[in-house]
């Protein structure tokens, strides 16, 4: 089982999150987007293997969101952090 820690609540179960995929996806501005842009926008996402930034929601818990840096080979979580903070540098990021 994956355990990661809540920025509020401490370290808790996955069970407890809901992942809501990729984090730091910029929306483009709806008055200048061609159709290309806002496909790439809400279908294309990255599959890294390595370091990957996701968003996760605190469902059973303080209902909050937040970014987890996590390994796709291991599964560790290498950093959380808040949903407004800057990506964390990490080794393997190729970012």
């Amino acid at each position: 089982m994956l355990i990661i820690t809540c920025p509020w609540c401490g370290p808790r179960a996955q069970t407890e999150f809901t992942c809501g995929g990729e984090g730091h996806i910029v929306r483009p501005d709806p008055d200048t987007a061609s159709d290309a842009e806002w496909g790439d926008y809400l279908f294309m996402r990255e599959n890294p293997k390595g370091v990957h930034y996701e968003r996760w929601f605190h469902a059973h818990g303080c209902r909050r969101w937040f970014h987890v840096a996590r390994s796709t080979v291991t599964h560790e979580v290498l950093a959380v952090y808040g949903i407004t903070d800057p990506k964390p540098a990490l080794d393997g990021d190729d970012a």
